[in-house]
C-alpha cells in the first residue's frame, strides 16, 4: 500500500490537476478576449501547478523515510528559488503587458468564459485551502501550511482578476482589465518573495 496516499499525499494531485485545467481555460479564453488580468492569473496557475507538483514529491520522499534529509532540503530549495524565479519573471511580463495595454488603449473584449471560470476558482480555492490546512495539521507539515497559504493567494487573484474582467464587461471599464492585471503583478511578485525564502523562514 502507498503510504504516501493513505497519509494524504495522494489526494494533493487533486489541485495539481485543477491548476492545469484552469490555466489551459484561462489562457484560451485570455487570448481569445485579449485580457491581460486572465492571462495572469491563467500564467500563475501554470507556476501554481508547478509548486503543487514539488509538494508531492516532497511528500512522497518523507513518508517513504529512506532519504537523506539534509539532501531533500537541497533539492527543494533550488526548487522553491525556481518557482520565486518563475513568479518574478511572470510578474513582469503581466506587468509590460498591462502597461502597454494602458497605453495602447487596448479595449479587451468581455469574456463570458472567464468571468464563469473565474467565479468557480474563487469557491474551488476556498475549499482547497481548507483541505490544504487540515492535511497539513494531520501530518504536521510546514510545506502543506505553506501550500495552503499560497492557494489563499490564488484566491486573492481570482478575485482581483474578476472585478477586472468583470467592470469591463458589465461596465465597458476597458482600463479596469490591465489594472486589475497590475495587481495580478503584486501579487505575483509577493509570492515569488515568499517561494524564494522558503517555508522554514516564515
Amino acid at each position: 500500500m502507498d503510504t504516501c496516499s493513505s497519509k494524504g499525499c495522494g489526494s494533493n494531485t487533486s489541485p495539481v490537476g485543477w491548476n492545469i485545467v484552469e490555466a489551459a481555460v484561462a489562457i484560451i479564453a485570455a487570448v481569445v478576449a485579449g485580457s491581460i488580468a486572465l492571462l495572469g492569473f491563467g500564467v500563475d496557475s501554470l507556476v501554481e501547478s508547478l509548486s503543487g507538483a514539488i509538494l508531492i514529491w516532497r511528500l512522497r520522499v518523507e513518508q517513504r523515510g529512506d532519504a537523506n534529509d539534509e539532501a531533500i532540503e537541497q533539492v527543494e530549495r533550488r526548487a522553491e528559488r525556481l518557482v520565486g524565479l518563475s513568479f518574478f519573471a511572470l510578474g513582469v511580463y503581466v506587468a509590460i503587458e498591462a502597461f502597454r495595454s494602458l497605453v495602447g488603449r487596448s479595449k479587451p473584449a468581455a469574456s463570458p468564459v472567464g468571468i464563469v471560470l473565474l467565479i468557480v476558482s474563487i469557491a474551488v480555492m476556498v475549499w482547497l485551502a481548507k483541505e490544504k490546512r487540515q492535511t497539513a495539521e494531520a501530518l504536521g507539515s510546514r510545506a502543506l501550511r505553506a501550500a495552503a497559504a499560497q492557494t489563499l493567494a490564488c484566491w486573492r487573484m481570482s478575485v482581483t482578476a474578476l472585478a477586472g474582467i468583470g467592470l469591463n464587461a458589465a461596465l465597458g471599464w476597458w482600463w479596469a482589465d490591465p489594472v486589475a492585471a497590475l495587481g495580478i503583478t503584486v501579487l505575483l511578485v509577493l509570492e515569488g518573495i515568499e517561494a524564494w525564502h522558503g517555508e522554514d523562514e516564515g
